[in-house]
């Protein structure tokens, strides 16, 4: 509906603080991104007119053109040199969804559209491609409209979700807020009841309890962009209670401890007021959190 590609019975959406309906179809699919789950693509057109389909469309200049194609596939990790002239058939499916995915941005559109665009894949490429949507989203900043079966996938991609049942919203927010306060019994059993404890870690930072002091009792070690579900996981894998915390360039800059999830999450549970963080950049006493998610007592900070 949204970009008109069926009609509503009733009510309004507007774009661009314009109704959708004072657009010309054309010109308003052509300002949107659309990523679908067969990927769509042309198959007697190569990789580069693919994913070139709409700034052709648009005028765009072809040096313009080749380079924003070139740009889209060193992004989702195609190498052009090698990738621009293949077929869809010489792809493998994951591979096809990178091009489908770029198809859709190439016009660097206003808002992405994805309509399960990795409900067809295998469950290694499914989570490869989850990954890259959500670092393009990290490093694009663009609003992404994602509608999933996928609970997990919701829950790992989104910044805000909408639960629908029959055409009535149910609730709406922060994973984390959907998760911690169900509105009810069927959201709470739509989350699953048994797993919700999981899935609220798998949405906090371990930065959420990092002893930033060097531990001499562990020689285990965690990366700091893991979650505390992903600790958890490591504490009971390599039997140990505490964990180092490396940075990207493999330095120490701390240690997390078993009990302290433990804590946190009762916490987290106790607070009655949660700040949430999830800029680009973020400075915060003089040091760099770019692209996490933090949160913070309200107390506190």
């Amino acid at each position: 509906m949204i970009n008109r590609l069926e009609p509503f019975d009733s009510g309004s959406i507007t774009f661009q603080n314009k109704n959708i309906l004072d657009y010309k179809p054309e010109d308003l699919r052509r300002s949107m991104g659309y990523a679908i789950q067969s990927n769509g693509l042309f198959p007697h057109w190569n990789v580069a007119k693919n994913i070139a389909t709409v700034p052709r469309l648009l005028g765009w200049d072809k040096e313009i053109i080749d380079r924003r194609v070139d740009e889209l596939l060193i992004m989702l990790n195609l190498d052009p040199e090698h990738y621009r002239k293949r077929m869809p058939h010489q792809l493998s499916g994951g591979q096809q969804q990178r091009v489908g995915v770029a198809r859709a941005m190439a016009a660097k559109p206003e808002i992405l559209l994805m309509d399960e665009p990795f409900g067809a894949l295998d469950p290694i490429t499914r989570k490869n491609m989850q990954t890259e949507l959500r670092r393009i989203h990290q490093h694009d900043g663009k609003t992404i409209l994602l509608i999933t079966h996928d609970i997990d996938e919701a829950l790992y991609l989104a910044d805000h979700i909408v639960l629908i049942d029959k055409g009535t919203i149910l609730q709406q927010g922060s994973p984390l807020k959907v998760l911690t306060e169900p509105t009810n019994a069927f959201v709470r059993e739509f989350f699953g009841q048994k797993s919700r404890g999981l899935k609220i870690l798998s949405r906090l930072p371990i930065q959420a309890i990092l002893r930033p002091e060097n531990s001499a009792a562990t020689s285990v070690t965690i990366e700091h962009t893991a979650t505390l579900a992903d600790a958890l996981s490591s504490f009971i894998a390599e039997r140990t209670s505490v964990l180092a915390v490396s940075n990207q360039y493999g330095e120490n800059i701390g240690h997390i401890k078993l009990n302290d999830i433990f804590s946190f999450n009762n916490h987290l549970y106790r607070s009655s007021c949660l700040c949430f963080i999830n800029q680009n950049k973020t400075k915060l006493n003089g040091k760099d959190y770019s692209q996490h998610f933090y949160v913070y007592h309200s107390s506190t900070h």
